[in-house]
């Protein structure tokens, strides 16, 4: 359990399993860290000692340089699909030191990225490059305040050293939060290089750590197979409502506790389009806006196949069970989708023709390229002057429509607007604003900006304080916005 000052204390459950499913490594060695970015709120509500972890200290235990209590450094191996092409995976930059215990008893993994070379390396230098660290950060806090489950990060250190990419960057570590780091690709190595003894362990590991486990009848991995089904359709109908775009959804990309993992070539939507990919890597579209939902389904089929021989003896009727279970996602995600859209658009109870109200806006936004957080902005203060998509003879015949379906609920206008304001954003990681304040730490060593940013981030849903600055719908960029993986 977390203590105070030196007496920190870590443990790792995960040694727990077979070695095939982690090597023991040892973070390199930092000579000059500083840390630049330290995530307050996070730690004070992990119970963690903030004036130990901001001393001289504390940073060396971050680093890794010293090793708490309790900690056993390992780098975790797992397999994936990535693109859909299946391949031998593993943390190749990064290094969990162990997992802690916090104020409210929840178990949570610390890991450093960007820490080093490991086993599971491939060729690479282990190391990581402030701009991206701080993306992450940046990102991971804006999902954060969002309500979207995620992985965060409790601080960015630089490292003063250089890493060699296409130029010269200067190196940084992130130190990231996560109820755990196992991945549908987790299970795929399992499956593929293990044998069913280490399926079986690894599936009751996470049974253990992340499900109740008094709280299913009969078959105890069918039911993790529904709870990691129902976790995916859930996190990715979020993404959606918000129009972010992972970019990257490989099956080692997907965490089994449904938070999301890995802020590399994601980004927001800003024009409403299903067919909007910022990705460098993703040539063909695999992982655009409109397709997440679908490769939700691919990734936790993935998932599925390798617990077959957990569900049954017999692996025909395996088969029929994963496949009856994974029929199941479209029913839930469309339910939590549908919702989060009736929601933002004011609507408390269920209509058969909300559907349809629902895509005919998302076919208007889509032809008069509309943004798409400011269109449900707008539509929730009653800024119908705002765009143009407003002015339009088919948004004021959905208009009417609207109306008229808000008319059909027992609800006051003061409380459509309540609901509205708290599934509509008025500040999102902006792509253009998370690059300005990225270059202004990078190049200027002005954090002034990302922590400004940092700050408008934590409430997106404050309607009374709405940022001009941050609500601002970018211009049309020269050339498409693109983003890196960032390794």
């Amino acid at each position: 359990m977390i203590q105070d000052n030196k007496n920190l204390k870590l443990e790792n459950t995960y040694c727990e399993l077979p070695n095939i499913f982690y090597s023991k490594e040892i973070p390199e060695k930092i000579l000059n860290p500083k840390l630049v970015e330290f995530n307050k709120e996070l730690a004070e509500d992990l119970g963690l000692d903030l004036k130990f972890l901001n001393s001289d200290e504390g940073i060396q235990y971050l680093v890794g340089n010293k090793l708490l209590e309790g900690s056993t450094p390992i780098a975790q191996a797992y397999a994936g699909h990535q693109f859909g092409h299946f391949t031998m995976l593993g943390d190749g930059r990064a290094i969990l030191l162990g997992e802690f215990i916090s104020r409210n008893g929840q178990r949570f993994d610390i890991q450093l990225k960007g820490a080093g070379k490991t086993k599971y390396s491939r060729g690479g230098d282990g190391k990581a490059a402030l701009g991206p660290m701080l993306r992450e950060y940046i990102i991971s806090e804006g999902m954060y305040g969002l309500k979207i489950p995620t992985t965060r990060s409790l601080a960015v250190i630089s490292t003063g050293e250089n890493v060699i990419r296409e130029e010269i960057l200067e190196g940084a570590l992130l130190v990231r939060i996560a109820k755990s780091h196992i991945r549908v690709g987790t299970f795929q190595f399992a499956r593929n290089f293990g044998d069913v003894e280490d399926l079986k362990k690894l599936a009751d590991y996470t049974l253990n750590r992340h499900f109740k486990k008094d709280s299913y009848e009969g078959n105890s991995y069918l039911y993790l197979l529904k709870e990691v089904i129902n976790n995916q359709a859930k996190l990715i109908s979020k993404w959606q409502l918000v129009g972010f775009i992972h970019g990257v959804m490989n099956t080692d990309n997907m965490t089994i506790s449904g938070e999301t993992i890995d802020y590399g070539p994601c980004a927001f939507m800003d024009s409403y389009d299903i067919n909007t990919v910022f990705s460098s890597i993703d040539i063909n579209g695999r992982y655009a806006y409109g397709n997440q939902p679908k490769i939700g389904v691919w990734n936790l089929t993935r998932f599925a196949e390798s617990l077959l021989p957990l569900l049954d003896d017999d692996i025909d009727n395996a088969i029929k069970i994963a496949e009856e279970a994974l029929s199941n996602y479209g029913k839930l995600y469309n339910e939590y989708y549908f919702n989060g859209m009736r929601a933002k658009l004011g609507l408390f109870n269920k209509e058969e023709e909300d559907e349809n109200l629902i895509l005919s806006l998302l076919t208007i936004m889509n032809k008069f390229k509309a943004d798409y957080t400011s269109t449900f902005l707008n539509l929730t203060l009653g800024n119908l002057e705002e765009m143009s998509i407003f002015k339009s003879d088919d948004f004021k015949k959905w208009y009417e429509s609207w109306q008229a379906r808000l008319a059909k609920q027992n609800k006051s206008r003061d409380e459509i607007k309540k609901l509205m304001q708290s599934n509509n954003p008025t500040v999102i990681p902006r792509n253009y604003i998370v690059e300005n304040a990225i270059k202004a730490a990078v190049n200027n060593n002005d954090y002034s900006v990302i922590n400004k940013f940092l700050e408008a981030l934590k409430n997106p849903y404050d309607y009374s304080n709405i940022s001009e600055e941050y609500s601002k719908i970018p211009e049309v960029p020269s050339c498409p916005y693109k983003t890196y993986c960032g390794t």
